[in-house]
């Protein structure tokens, strides 16, 4: 373990660390960190630069994507030679159930240790109901829960309905208004769920908090309690995305896939120093281990299953490790429908890259896609970088080395990768070319299809591949038309096939006429 971060995470740490970890032989490097910056340029950018280092000396570096979502554009570790991760949910809920009069039950989420009763006798009131008279008490700030705009009076024994009420908010108010228990409106929070100790609090979803609200408006004595959280086994839907998880584009690049996978990272129960576990229960012994959601999660679980691979194929480069864990990802969740994110709606390659983690299709998935360091030059060159600044990137370049006269952000959609992008505008026909080479079985034939974005014709040429023990590698090409012109990204997929192996790469297709974001 490299330690990088005290106050604050210094670049200059960051560098020393990567070039330890060079030093050392490591195979494999996990950097939960992140900038919060997806603009931020590769040429300044620590991670970036020493990621490269890392990939010119065989070690897989993968980095987590960001926790800025659902923002759009909002992905970081951008690079092409990192292994971008995303976070996903888990087979398992911790719901803390309220209880309205009627006993109409809403599914909340959190862990607390509610000693309220099980049946619905307590006053319920929204914070802008509960908004002191003064008028400095500002109304948003009381639909918060913020103690000072409310009337104590008001709050006394009742359970709050606050829109983003905090853990510190409620001990404020109990202790100085007397509130017994608090119903959080958080999406993030109904998710991600957060530790509120002995203290009654439960998050609900945005549509399930306008539910309570409409029932307190509508009855003249509204009631509630709050449950215990009991522990779901079997969840379903998942995965789901994680609503905090940052999502692709690349800002100002289009003709790149990130995130490249998904993996769980929400509600992982963690390692963690005793003496600092601000979540333990009071009258309980501290505990070694705490929940925590965030692709700083979900990017351990790829470095492991990269480690693995490597262990089982130690000559196998990073970007055949990164090919071979992304085209044999998993697109659908445990209720055999597409994987969605929290609003249900189905996850696009922005979201989850290739798709979620499989642990075992890795260690055999038939073909990769090989990208090599001039491939990564190359992608600089076509994201506007000159040779100067590339040579400040990347150890041994060679001396006489310059950036092809033609370079362009199209020229991207060939590099090597594992997914394909490209911009089109609409009746215009684009070419692409990738090379698979063949690590399963000598004598195989594998055949393509097609999953086309929605006004684009896509055809893959030649459609079949056919490998011998003196054939391994086989290069393709990948014609788009763009049929229907559309201001949104489409998105599709190709697969190559056979009795044994299914090689899936993601398309993302965006519209050229539309300014990058």
């Amino acid at each position: 373990m490299y330690r990088v971060c005290g106050y604050g995470c210094y670049g200059s740490a960051i560098m020393k660390a990567f070039d330890d970890a060079i030093a050392d032989g490591v195979d494999v490097l996990s950097i939960s960190l992140g900038s919060n910056d997806p603009r931020i340029d590769f040429s300044t950018d620590p991670i970036a630069i020493g990621a490269f280092h890392a990939m010119e000396n065989g070690i897989v570096v993968a980095c987590s994507a960001g926790n800025s979502g659902p923002n759009p554009a909002s992905v970081e570790n951008a690079a092409p030679w990192i292994l971008t991760v995303a976070a996903t949910t888990i087979d398992r809920d911790f719901e803390s159930d309220v209880v309205l009069g009627g006993n109409k039950v809403i599914k909340g989420g959190g862990i607390n240790f509610s000693n309220l009763k099980k049946s619905p006798v307590y006053p319920l009131i929204d914070g802008l109901s509960a908004k002191s008279n003064s008028s400095r008490a500002d109304e948003d700030f009381a639909r918060f829960c913020d103690p000072d705009s409310l009337d104590p009076d008001k709050v006394k024994g009742k359970i709050l309905l606050c829109e983003r009420g905090s853990m510190e908010m409620f001990e404020q108010l109990r202790d100085q208004s007397g509130a017994i228990g608090m119903i959080t409106i958080s999406d993030f929070e109904r998710q991600a769920v957060s530790t509120y100790k002995d203290y009654p609090i439960s998050a609900v979803t945005e549509e399930d908090g306008a539910q309570i609200l409409s029932y307190i408006k509508s009855d003249s004595k509204p009631v509630a309690t709050i449950l215990s959280t009991k522990v779901i086994p079997n969840y379903k839907p998942a995965p789901v995305v994680g609503i905090f998880s940052s999502k692709g584009p690349i800002p100002g690049i289009r003709n790149l896939i990130k995130p490249d996978i998904a993996a769980p990272g929400v509600n992982i129960l963690a390692a963690w120093v005793e003496i600092n576990n601000e979540f333990t229960i009071p009258g309980k012994d501290p505990s070694p281990f705490v929940l925590i959601s965030g692709t700083s999660m979900s990017c351990p679980h790829v470095s492991g299953l990269a480690a693995t691979i490597k262990s089982q194929h130690p000559t196998w480069s990073p970007a055949a490790i990164r090919s071979a864990i992304m085209t044999t990802a998993i697109q659908t969740d445990n209720l055999y429908s597409p994987i969605t994110n929290f609003t249900g709606l189905r996850a696009t390659p922005y979201d989850i890259g290739a798709g979620e983690i499989s642990l075992s299709s890795p260690l055999e998935p038939g073909l990769v896609y090989e990208t090599e360091k001039m491939d990564y030059i190359q992608f600089l060159c076509s994201a506007g970088y000159n040779t100067t600044t590339i040579k400040m990137i990347a150890s041994n370049v060679p001396e006489n080395f310059s950036c092809p006269i033609d370079s362009s952000f199209d020229s991207i959609s060939n590099m090597n990768y594992a997914s394909i992008a490209v911009s089109l505008k609409e009746n215009e026909i684009k070419t692409v070319s990738r090379i698979v080479t063949n690590v399963g079985e000598d004598e195989s034939i594998y055949a393509a299809i097609v999953e086309a974005p929605s006004g684009v014709d896509v055809r893959v040429v030649p459609d079949t591949l056919q490998f011998t023990k003196d054939v391994k590698k086989l290069e393709f090409q990948v014609v788009f038309e763009m049929t229907e012109g559309s201001q949104e990204d489409l998105f599709g997929s190709i697969t190559w096939f056979n009795e044994k192996y299914k090689v899936r790469s993601p398309i993302a297709v965006s519209n050229a006429g539309q300014e990058s974001r």
